[in-house]
């Protein structure tokens, strides 16, 4: 399970990469851009600390990261998809 989400979240942020390439390039874009690569990227490199973890506390703190900035990857897809980028 735990290779599986690494494969999985690394693949997402590969597919939001290749998605922010078709969009158009405006001034509007280039800022949500940035922010969806950057959250989406930091979803599977946050994922791997809390394997990592020394105890289950930390586990489920560094955890609480993943969850953060998968929330914020959603945020600028909605983004995205209401201003029909």
């Amino acid at each position: 399970m735990k290779e599986e989400l690494k494969k999985r979240t690394k693949a997402f942020a590969v597919s939001i990469i290749e998605m922010t390439e078709t969009l158009p390039r405006k001034n509007s874009t280039f800022p949500i851009t940035n922010q969806i690569i950057r959250s989406s990227t930091s979803i599977g490199a946050n994922y791997r600390a809390p394997l990592r973890g020394r105890s289950k506390a930390e586990f489920i703190a560094k955890l609480g990261v993943v969850v953060e900035e998968s929330d914020e990857t959603l945020y600028w897809l909605e983004i995205i998809a209401k201003s029909n980028s």
